[in-house]
């Protein structure tokens, strides 16, 4: 069974339910920074925001 790997933006303390899941980290983390550019208007992640989120990352 092929590994998926999840992110919920919940899971690093921000109050939004957007979550997201890709079969490999190279496609989920452009998911992931294409939501935050349009919902949290960040331009960029900063590095403590991306271990962040890197932490958060679950595989299943």
């Amino acid at each position: 069974m092929a590994k998926k790997y999840t992110f919920a933006c919940r899971d690093i303390g921000m109050s939004c339910g957007f979550k997201a899941g890709a079969a490999n980290m190279e496609e989920l983390l452009p998911k992931i920074a294409d939501h935050a550019k349009k919902a949290h208007n960040m331009a960029q992640i900063d590095d403590e925001t991306m271990t962040k989120v890197k932490a958060a990352i679950k595989e299943e």
